[in-house]
């Protein structure tokens, strides 16, 4: 399906995601088997950890319940947001802000490719912290880390007109403009009187962009397939894109994750040569929604026909050292990385989990081969370079198992056109597919709690799913709410086997309305008029081991803006969720990040204004200014308690 194929009013992040390239989503091997067994596994799923929420709870016993302190907000959409009583919103950096020494203000009308490199980029999704001294947990300043996922140009830039006609439409200056404003961007920031604020000039700031020049290293590294014109060796590459969530390694570097990278790349040679195959399966299409192949001759598959090999990876880089080279490491695959977040399995390797963001996409994880050294931390400079990456197969008995993406082994031989373990990787997608993975619903943000030691993964949706065509992890047709798994490894002496090959898996929640969603299934407490929530997406965990959701997509799906959801993942409250923050019109909830001390909840507020027929000139909201002449503006903010207290309570 092509992007004009789709039967909508705008180009929404949501709807081009929901489009899907994986041409036969077949049953794994023995995924028929057990289906009725399967119903009641995913049943005890949702109620099995905590027994006391599988019954029906006396009037008044839902706040007992919960170990949340904060009252749900109720379901609605508005122009600005809403956030629980006791709570204040404050806006920590938008969209135009200066980040390096030199940048101007920022000036909608007057947007150069050179003042946006020295400024804040667009349409933040992952976040994370460092903290300043390194290593001090408990400090309340240090490098805030954000991604910049995408761009809006029907947003960006007056007299462009919507979504449809704006990336079409774009000159070449502004093309540059927006390449500038993809990356990353690394501000210092500090929490001063109770609220948290940019430190003006600081040397540690940062902006990489679709130009910063970055390492491609591990099996990859040089194959034909990464060589180009500009790059000769394969081992060099001009720029990051469509970087959506991410992670960090336990020696305190950032992980960067390269998502829908397909958009960029176009023209006819998409569909022609002997990678039409393999461009497809990634969801290339000749008449891409960004038409930079117009302005730049690396981003025509005709001209550069293995520029687009060189993205769809993880990226690497220290943001202590604003010098630092980014490295893209190949070892972890390539496909649509919603993010990429470690465990420390108990024999010390590190292990990545990543999801694949299309639907029919598959669940990922990375193990290290060797454990990480914590009194070197130059030891594991290239960790990341050596190890097996696996795909998940989900078994309808509630257990699972992790498939080798090894070169040699199974269907990944030359016969099927794997020559090494480079196009294993480069193919990562085609190599999980002979190996039968189990074809999900659209895996965003897979993290382990790190308290329970059980893994998470966010379905947001898919509705392309038919009957017939539902296993026990993905029970729905026409799932349009989206779920989400726990993962469960085994626990062994010294702690989880998170780089075990076999596990368990459980529902935890089945998104979308009570009583009106098939399906639809939480804690009992959880009813139709609040609470529930839908097309989960991110997740983090505070301290005690609770679950905060961001979720994409609820405006299309539920008619309720996209917002942040809290639950417990164990005990009375388990899977009792509730609403904490509300986005403005338009607007993906992104991150979260929860912050020192559990004091502060960072959001990204991504793509507000995103919704049909709206355009600079006439947006759908102004956020978060409010000023005429001024466009919405994609934003990270901090959520504290009024009183300063601990979120969540």
């Amino acid at each position: 399906m092509t992007v004009d194929d789709l039967d909508r009013d705008v180009l929404t992040q949501q709807a081009l995601e929901d489009i899907g390239s994986n041409p036969a989503p077949l049953d794994p091997i023995g995924a028929v088997m057990g289906r009725r067994l399967a119903r009641r596994a995913a049943l005890r799923g949702l109620f099995g950890a905590a027994a006391a929420a599988a019954l029906p709870l006396p009037a008044g016993a839902q706040e007992a319940a919960s170990t949340l302190g904060f009252r749900g907000l109720p379901h609605g959409t508005g122009d600005g947001e809403a956030v629980a009583e006791g709570h204040e919103v404050q806006v920590v950096m938008r969209w135009g802000d200066p980040v390096l020494p030199g940048a101007p203000a920022f000036d909608p009308a007057r947007q150069t490719a050179e003042a946006q490199a020295l400024q804040f980029g667009y349409n933040n999704d992952y976040l994370d912290f460092f903290p300043l001294p390194r290593g001090d947990a408990a400090s309340e300043h240090g490098l805030l880390v954000v991604n910049h996922e995408y761009t809006n140009p029907e947003l960006m830039f007056a007299g462009l007109g919507d979504a449809r006609a704006a990336r079409r439409g774009t000159s070449e200056a502004q093309f540059r403009v927006e390449l500038m404003a993809h990356g990353a961007s690394v501000v210092e920031i500090r929490r001063e009187d109770g609220r948290w604020k940019p430190v003006a000039g600081s040397a540690m700031n940062r902006r990489i962009t679709g130009e910063t020049e970055m390492r491609i290293s591990g099996p990859a590294a040089g194959h034909e397939r990464l060589r180009t014109s500009a790059d000769p060796s394969g081992t060099r590459v001009r720029g990051t894109l469509n970087n959506c969530a991410g992670g960090n390694t336990p020696w305190g570097t950032v992980l960067i994750a390269e998502e829908n990278f397909n958009y960029y790349f176009g023209g006819a040679g998409v569909e022609t040569g002997p990678q039409a195959a393999a461009f497809k399966r990634y969801g290339f299409v000749r008449d891409a929604q960004y038409t930079w192949y117009r302005f730049d001759p690396r981003f025509d598959v005709a001209r550069e026909p293995n520029e687009p090999n060189r993205f769809g990876w993880v990226v690497e880089f220290d943001p202590y050292d604003p010098q630092s080279v980014p490295v893209k490491r190949t070892a972890l695959g390539r496909f649509k990385h919603e993010g990429c977040t470690h465990a420390v399995s108990a024999d010390g390797r590190v292990v990545l989990y990543m999801g694949d963001d299309e639907r029919f996409d598959y669940v990922y994880k990375f193990v290290t081969a060797r454990a990480w050294n914590r009194q070197d931390p130059a030891a594991n400079r290239d960790l990341l370079d050596e190890g097996t990456l696996y795909a998940a197969r989900f078994h309808d008995d509630g257990s699972m198992e992790w498939l080798p993406l090894v070169h040699g082994q199974g269907p990944l031989n030359a016969a099927n056109g794997f020559h090494s373990q480079g196009d294993v990787l480069i193919e990562a997608r085609r190599a999980a597919d002979l190996l039968g993975a189990t074809p999900m619903d659209r895996p965003e943000d897979v993290e382990a709690n790190p308290v329970n030691g059980r893994v998470y993964v966010m379905l947001t949706n898919n509705t392309s799913r038919r009957d017939g065509r539902t296993d026990a992890a993905n029970p729905r047709a026409s799932n349009a709410h989206g779920h989400v798994i726990e993962m469960i490894p085994p626990r062994v002496a010294g702690g989880v086997d998170h780089a075990a090959l076999t596990g368990r898996w459980e529902v935890f929640l089945m998104a979308g309305q009570p009583g009106t969603a098939p399906g639809a299934s939480y804690h009992r407490a959880v009813g139709a008029e609040a609470g529930w929530l839908s097309c989960p997406d991110n997740c983090a965990f505070d301290s005690k081991g609770r679950i905060w959701i961001s979720t994409d997509g609820a405006p299309t799906a539920a008619k309720v803006a996209d917002g942040l959801y809290a639950a417990d993942t164990d005990g009375e409250g388990r899977a009792l969720t509730r609403r904490f923050y509300a986005a403005p019109s338009g607007a993906e909830v992104c991150g979260p990040l929860i912050g020192p001390g559990d004091r502060t909840v960072f959001l990204a507020i991504q793509h507000p204004g995103e919704e049909a027929g709206s355009r600079f000139d006439a947006p759908s909201t102004r956020w978060p200014d409010f000023e005429e002449g001024m466009p919405p503006r994609p934003a990270v903010i901090a959520i504290v308690k009024k009183d300063g207290g601990m979120i969540g309570g």
